[in-house]
């Protein structure tokens, strides 16, 4: 029994003398490190694709545009105007098709767009198209020999107005300045609210000088205002084309009316009639080749009625976008809307 005690703590001492000599080994738990997986919705980078090159105007893909007028509406003029087109195909080796507008605020709109070249256009017109930078004049309309005309103040001796305009001579007497002056403050009658010689010229050199009237009567035709002088009451003095005074009708009617309603001031002649320019979408080489070929058509018998036919045309004159700058100027002065005179 004391033998199996003294055993045991033996063998109790021998293992604490075992255990407190040994050192159990550490292990550290390391978090493993996270494998990336690749992103398989990057989208590669994709090889451009270029442009393909605007085709050259004047191929069968890109036509060359010729404008009739809006007015064209017969199969004649349309005719004529094909005929134009072909000529123009066969001398220069462009292709040339025509098309009738609806308006020439229509025209004005393709010409911005670049679906017309070659167009014919009231004064207007070529004025706002030519403001934006789509055209160039190339040629004036003549009739019977010239490019303008020109617009005349009139009044009567009843009204106690000076003339500053010698009948003989065909020449002013005085500048603007100094004839208009005495209509400060007066009743003008003008013709419609977009006839350049019979409202917006005269309202631009009214303003251009400074001159203040009284509200105008707008009285439809400009035989109508010269006879609205003529009988008094209705305003004291107007604007007409020269010379209205004359209208067969009304001389019929007023055998003195000459006397009795004076010429005051003459405009300069600045009021062009239809100017025939060329989109500035084309180049300038090929505005000269074509410049040079509607000359060279007009010469030929069957081009030369074509143009009439097509266009109303006889004879053209050539100008360049300076031959307009007075028009301009007191088109501007009138302080008129240029896109309501636009139609």
């Amino acid at each position: 029994m004391n033998h199996t005690r003294t055993l045991l703590t033996i063998l109790l001492l021998a293992s604490a003398i075992f255990l407190g000599n040994c050192t159990i080994p550490r292990v550290d738990f390391v978090t493993p490190t996270e494998t990336l997986t690749p992103d398989v919705n990057v989208t590669p980078t994709e090889t451009p694709v270029p442009t393909p090159a605007p085709v050259e105007l004047g191929l069968a893909e890109n036509p060359l545009i010729l404008a009739l007028p809006p007015s064209a509406d017969s199969a004649e003029q349309i005719k004529a105007a094909n005929l134009i087109a072909s000529q123009f195909t066969e001398r220069t080796g462009y292709t040339v098709v025509t098309i009738v507008p609806d308006s020439y605020a229509a025209l004005v709109d393709a010409l911005e767009n670049g679906n017309a070249h070659i167009v014919l256009l009231d004064p207007y017109a070529y004025t706002l198209a030519y403001q934006q930078g789509w055209v160039k004049a190339i040629y004036a309309v003549l009739k019977d020999g010239e490019s303008m005309y020109g617009a005349q103040f009139l009044a009567t001796r009843k009204g106690g107005f000076q003339s500053y305009y010698d009948s003989g001579s065909d020449e002013n007497t005085a500048e603007a300045n100094v004839a208009l002056e005495q209509f400060t403050d007066k009743k003008p009658c003008w013709s419609d609210e977009s006839s350049p010689s019979g409202y917006v010229i005269p309202l631009g050199f009214l303003n251009k000088n400074l001159i203040v009237t009284k509200p105008a009567a707008f009285v439809e035709g400009q035989p109508t205002v010269v006879r609205s002088l003529y009988a008094t009451g209705i305003c004291d003095f107007g604007a007409t084309y020269v010379d209205a005074r004359k209208f067969p009708s009304l001389e019929d009617e007023f055998p003195d009316l000459v006397e009795q309603v004076i010429v005051v001031w003459h405009t300069p002649d600045i009021i062009p009639y239809d100017v025939l320019a060329f989109s500035t979408g084309m180049p300038e080489g090929m505005r000269n080749l074509f410049a040079n070929e509607i000359a060279s058509i007009m010469q030929t018998q069957n081009g030369s009625e074509a143009f009439k036919s097509a266009y109303g045309i006889e004879a053209l004159q050539g100008v360049n976008d300076g031959f307009y700058e007075e028009f301009r100027t007191y088109v501007d002065a009138s302080n008129i809307d240029l896109t309501t005179l636009v139609k």
